[in-house]
């Protein structure tokens, strides 16, 4: 029975991963054919890859596998980043309701968030600029991804504090959700859980301000980088938004696991404590 809910749930997982990767496909026009083909092979590959984690039994490369909602989190957080990009890119040949409501939202972000040295501005000149609609899209996109992925770090948090995760009562399993990392090697794991911590919050801060940075500085003396290709804008600003977000998540809960594991050598060390006194007692 656990098998055939794992293997369902890994199938229900690769659908899901298979359509977000084809979502901007999909929903824009005039896709040529090569591109489509193209998005097939990876959405397939990326698919089999999230088939053969999650209907395994021993991990491999997925962390917090069997910690939800960690990764459900961050998968909403992509999909509905990529959905967005997907129908404001859209609206741009076929506007809509919907297409006009999100390029007015993402532009009041976008222009709210683009000040000197901000990771927006950053963005604006690391890219080309030949055309001031085309910096407008690009600044909208970037409001909208922040948004998404400042709210979906926002829901996460608000299920640690609540006590929601890891879910009470469930024991957490450090070597299933954390299949790359080796608690008997390095030292005390508390203590190496504690920096990764530090190295992965750290990073999500600084990435936002980084990568266009290194994109500029890569690019001098050539060409700008260009934006024009709407599933370029799309996954560029999806990716942009998403791996700090999810660096920072993935900090947080590396933090409160390395909390949870003091707690319970505490308790530990405690009811050692209590059954040597009543053993000297007796």
């Amino acid at each position: 029975m656990n098998t055939v809910m794992r293997l369902t749930g890994a199938v229900v997982r690769a659908v899901l991963v298979m359509l977000m990767v084809a979502t901007p496909s999909i929903l824009l026009p005039d896709v040529a054919a090569d591109t489509k083909q193209m998005v097939a092979l990876i959405a397939l590959f990326l698919g089999a890859l999230t088939l053969v984690e999650y209907s395994a039994t021993y991990p491999s490369l997925i962390e917090f596998r069997h910690a939800p909602p960690f990764n459900r989190i961050r998968f909403l957080s992509i999909f509905l980043t990529v959905l967005v990009l997907s129908l404001i890119a859209r609206g741009q040949a076929e506007p809509t309701k919907v297409s006009l409501l999100l390029e007015i939202l993402g532009g009041m972000i976008g222009h709210a968030i683009d000040f000197p040295f901000s990771p927006v501005r950053l963005v604006l000149l690391a890219v080309a600029q030949d055309a001031g609609d085309h910096v407008d899209l690009v600044r909208t996109a970037a409001g909208l991804s922040y948004l998404v992925s400042i709210v979906m770090l926002g829901i996460f948090v608000l299920h640690l504090r609540s006590g929601r995760w890891p879910a009470p009562g469930s024991r957490f399993n450090v070597w299933v959700n954390l299949p790359t990392f080796d608690p008997t090697v390095g030292g005390d794991v508390i203590y190496r859980l504690e920096r990764d911590a530090r190295v992965n919050i750290a990073l999500g801060f600084l990435l936002p301000f980084l990568v266009p940075a290194v994109v500029k500085a890569a690019t001098s003396g050539i060409a700008p980088v260009s934006l024009a290709n709407p599933q370029v804008l799309i996954w560029t600003m999806a990716a942009w938004s998403f791996l700090p977000a999810s660096l920072f998540m993935r900090g947080i809960a590396m933090g409160r696991i390395a909390n949870m594991i003091r707690v319970q050598r505490r308790a530990a060390a405690a009811e050692a404590e209590a059954r040597g006194a009543e053993l000297a007692h007796a």
